[in-house]
Order: C-alpha cells, then structure tokens, then sequence
C-alpha cells in the first residue's frame, strides 16, 4: 500500500492511495497528515483505517504527475515544523566513495575518520532487539521549506561548488501528542548535496548538506523491505549520460534502520509533538565518485519498484542573493 498527495482536477488537496495495481482518492482525508492524526486519534494504523472508510474514484497517478499535479507524500501547513535530516556512512558501499573524497593515501595502513566512522558501523551498527548500538554519522539539511516536491527543481545555491544526486531512502515521521515518534512510512528520496564542497576538507560536511531535497512521489506503508534495488540516472536533453543501480535496505547497510531511528530520537528536540521528520538513511552510490559533472537542466531520476513512481527533479541553479547584515 502506498499514498500520494496531489491537487485534483478543481485545484483541491486530495489523498491517493495505491492498492494491489490500483489507485484511488482516499475517503475522509484530504492529506496525509490528516489520516495520520485520525489514525492515532482511533489507536488503528493507516491500512485499517482506510480500508474501514472504503475508498473513491480511480486516479491516474501518473497522469498527475505528468501534470505536475504531484505534491510530497508528507508535508505539514507550517514547513518550520519539518525536519529534513540525515545519516551517512551506514550502506556497506557508501564508504568508498566516501573515503575517495577525504584521503591523500599517504599511508595505505590508515583509515581516515570517514572509515573509521565505517568500521564502527559495521562492528555495532546492528544490535539485538531492544538493544541500542553504535551511533551513526548525522546532519541537518533544513526544514520543509528546503524540500522540493517531486518532479520540481533542485536549486543549486550560487555559491555552490557542485550539486549531486544521492539517491536513498528516507522515513517519515510524525511526533504524536505524547511526544512520541510515530513512523508514517518510506519513501525514495534525493538527498541532493555539495560534494565538491565536502571533498575540500570533510568538516565541511555540515555546509554541503545545506541543500535542497525531494522524497517521493509515494509513502509506501508497512515495513521497509531488507533489500531495495533500484537505478539511478542522470538525463541531460534526449539522453541519459549516466546510470547505476543503488541498493539500500537493511541487508546491505551496515546499521539498522532501528538503530538510526533510536540515535535520531533520543533527542528531546526531535520529540515535539505535531512535528514532522524527513530523515534520509544514507547512500552507496554516487555519480560524483565516478567523475559526472551534474549541468543545469539535467534531471535525477531515481526508479525503484516497490516505490511506484520513480523521482525526477530537474537541477536548476540558483541566483546570488544580497545578504547585508545590520546592527540595531
């Protein structure tokens, strides 16, 4: 099962849900934060909810985002109470692309921080039910109002040295009123970043994260499966200049999405109720490791099965805004 939000025909909100090859509007709720709230107001989950509400009209899911009728699966009416974050260093690939970015191999027998980070996952990244293991590597990307909706552009800031697709999977979360995290499901996303930026010193990690985003176009419900393959692409004009398989999930990470969930929580600050997390769970594969220079117009398209509909944005630079700071 999984939903979308799109604006129908009349320009209204409307909830879709997919089920077994067909979509449809979903009854009672206009957005998926509504659902959700019913859902933890009547103690049920998403999948029972809908089904005792029953469903309307068949939609043409891929005919709205054609339309650019498609919004974010999950967004809140006040973007400030989104937080858009991530782990890195958690895919049992990630580091090599990583690790190519922060060394000079002076001394093949050292591991940089970003392997040493790499190993500390791997040895404890997984821990046994209940158990809290290793902490992973963390970032702030902003808050909703950084999030472009599928299909939309990727601004890459003027001051930017690069702007590269990281193609990954990300939950979503909402704080319920008790201040407890409730998961509302995963989705693919686009955890679009610096990386030119980064490779010139690895503390620069927190400024190239400082980008924009999209995840969806849908929220799959339920469990995320342990392993997820898809492909990654690049499409300039006519033609695709680049394209590689990813593969995330728990089989092939070295963290638990647990054990994420668990480190990214702990913190009150991320426990305030109604508020909204898009949090990315890291990446293996990257066209900047392989030498791709991303040009404005190109479009990311990241397509995986158990997603639906795959995730396109189209890269757009940004102008150079005037910042002047005053004294009062």
């Amino acid at each position: 099962m999984r939903l979308a939000q799109i604006t129908d025909d009349n320009g209204k909100r409307a909830l879709v849900v997919t089920a077994r090859g067909e979509s449809r509007l979903v009854k009672g709720a206009r957005t998926t934060l509504q659902l959700a709230k019913a859902a933890i107001e009547a103690g049920t989950t998403f999948k029972k909810l809908v089904a005792e509400r029953g469903v309307g009209k068949p939609v043409d899911l891929a005919a709205a985002y054609k339309e650019g009728r498609v919004l974010s699966p999950v967004d809140h009416p006040d973007p400030a109470h989104v937080y858009v974050t991530g782990t890195g260093l958690t895919h049992l690939g990630s580091a090599e692309g990583r690790d190519k970015m922060h060394q000079k191999l002076e001394d093949p027998a050292s591991l940089t921080d970003s392997m040493k980070m790499f190993k500390l996952g791997l040895e404890g990244g997984k821990p046994g039910k209940g158990g809290q293991g290793v902490q992973p590597e963390w970032f702030y990307k902003g808050d909703g109002s950084t999030l472009a909706a599928p299909g939309g552009d990727l601004l890459q800031p003027a001051f930017a040295l690069d702007g590269g697709e990281e193609p990954e999977i990300v939950g979503v979360y909402l704080i319920d009123s008790r201040g407890a995290p409730r998961r509302l499901g995963f989705a693919l996303g686009n955890e679009f970043s610096d990386h030119v930026t980064e490779r010139k010193n690895y503390l620069y990690l927190a400024h190239s994260k400082l980008r924009m985003s999209s995840f969806g176009p849908e929220l799959l419900i339920g469990d995320l499966p342990e392993d997820v393959q898809g492909v990654s692409r690049i499409r300039r004009a006519k033609e695709v200049v680049w394209e590689k398989p990813f593969l995330t999930g728990e089989h092939n990470m070295s963290h638990s999405i647990a054990n994420l969930e668990a480190h990214h929580f702990k913190y009150e600050l991320f426990r305030r109720p109604g508020d909204v997390h898009v949090h990315f769970f890291g990446t293996a594969t990257l066209s900047f490791s392989e030498g791709i220079i991303c040009e404005k117009g190109d479009v990311f398209e990241l397509e995986c099965e158990p997603f639906g509909l795959p995730l396109r944005n189209r890269l757009k630079f940004a102008k150079a805004a005037k910042v002047k700071v005053t004294a009062l």
